[in-house]
């Protein structure tokens, strides 16, 4: 791996944070800092200056400001087409790019517009057409990843003998098992309660296969594990299953997690695959709550717990990130839109948590996802096809992660689930 020397008049936790994201994490380029001319100017190898102006003839690329700054003040953004992307923070003539990608990166990287006065959705969440790339219509495409194999070609342009490690494109499917039973494990109340609706709207073909799963004469239909187990172990791509451990925010998908059959089944697929944590709704708002659903699933596991995703897709910066760095958790998979395909912090590359408020980098990895198949409800299938085949390309040519949020029951062998079922086989884990 070559180095890149920066040369920045002060080097600030941001300018190091975005940098290294663009450079090492998406490029597989090391990148060294300095703020001595005198070191700058002998370095012999690949270098740029990062600033207002340029000391002479370097590779240079103008600053916008953000980088140096600290605190959180609202921005006046203008976002401007960029060849076949769009990009914001305009540079002048002397750069050489025409928009200041390490800040614009920061700027959706840090969630830095989750941090301003916004209105939530019903759930309390960042709702997508509030964000930037929602209302300029980038959302689709990992523009920070765009930006930086852009820059990549400016620099080979300048340094033809650099070299960059290699990066291949990454699948990382992932299933949301809230309610990993439809009938079975629910308790004698619960079951009494879904008997009594299914009479009430006269359900009655609900109401003999819920009989026939509780005496085991068939099945449980969301009882797919098998199936996805079988599938995801023809590839080397990777699958995290989330399981619910606390309450659901829907009586009708609560189930009894102390039962004996919900601890084998996690142990089940924590044989094969990577287990992950659901937390809870309520847990968010609760420390403690967090902490004991995390020490419940590790005693089940018997392994520590790496990954998690939020209920709901609920991402309260920053102290939903902060109680999980507090946690010990690896990685989180929270960041994308329920309902909204796309790239909700601009890149598909794996990144480190930043805490605007305290300016520091976190250990928390925070994993971007490309789409839920929530947010294809209601959509023909051709339609849901077109659009996967769209995120797919964009991920592809920037050698990005692939990740859809699945739920188990997409894979009950229903006509409307054969969507789910062949991409889940055939695209996201095909034969090795």
């Amino acid at each position: 791996m070559s180095i890149l020397l920066v040369y920045t008049q002060k080097v600030t936790p941001r300018i190091t944070y975005i940098f290294k994201h663009i450079c090492t994490r998406i490029l597989g380029l090391e990148v060294n800092f300095t703020s001595q001319i005198e070191d700058f100017i002998a370095f012999d190898g690949a270098k740029l200056s990062y600033g207002k102006q340029p000391m002479g003839n370097e590779l240079f690329i103008q600053s916008h400001g953000l980088l140096t700054q600290q605190g959180i003040d609202s921005e006046e953004i203008t976002v401007k087409e960029w060849e076949a992307t769009k990009c914001f923070f305009a540079t002048g003539e002397k750069s050489d790019l025409p928009f200041d990608i390490f800040s614009a990166g920061f700027y959706l990287l840090s969630r830095f517009e989750e941090y301003l006065p916004h209105v939530k959705d019903g759930m309390g969440r960042y709702p997508a057409n509030e964000s930037l790339a929602f209302k300029n219509g980038f959302l689709s495409q990992p523009v920070v990843d765009i930006w930086a194999y852009k820059f990549k070609a400016v620099l080979l342009q300048q340094f033809p003998s650099l070299i960059f490690s290699f990066k291949s494109m990454t699948v990382h499917n992932l299933v949301k098992a809230r309610q990993p039973y439809a009938y079975n494990q629910r308790g004698a109340f619960r079951s009494l309660v879904g008997y009594g609706k299914d009479l009430l709207k006269f359900k009655m073909s609900r109401f003999l296969e819920r009989t026939r799963v509780i005496l085991g004469l068939r099945q449980d239909p969301f009882d797919t594990f098998q199936w996805l187990i079988s599938e995801a172990r023809k590839s080397t791509n990777k699958l995290t299953v989330f399981f619910l451990l606390g309450e659901a925010t829907v009586f009708e998908e609560s189930i009894n997690t102390y039962r004996q059959k919900f601890k084998m089944l996690l142990k089940y697929v924590s044989d094969y695959k990577e287990v992950g944590l659901i937390f809870s709704f309520e847990a968010l708002q609760d420390y403690e709550m967090l902490r004991s659903e995390k020490k419940r699933i590790e005693s089940i596991t018997n392994r520590s717990l790496q990954s998690s995703m939020n209920a709901q897709y609920l991402v309260n910066l920053p102290e939903l990130y902060r109680n999980l760095v507090e946690l010990e958790v690896q990685k989180d998979f929270t960041m994308g839109y329920e309902n909204e395909p796309g790239f909700r912090a601009g890149t598909c590359t794996p990144f480190l948590f930043y805490d605007l408020d305290y300016e520091i980098k976190t250990p928390l990895i925070v994993h971007p996802i490309t789409a839920s198949t929530r947010s294809f409800k209601n959509k023909y299938a051709s339609d849901i096809t077109k659009k996967i085949d769209q995120l797919w390309a964009a991920v592809a040519e920037v050698h990005g992660t692939f990740s859809i949020v699945f739920t188990n029951r997409d894979f009950t062998p229903t006509i409307g689930n054969t969507i789910w079922r062949e991409l889940f086989s055939k695209k996201l884990n095909p034969d090795a």
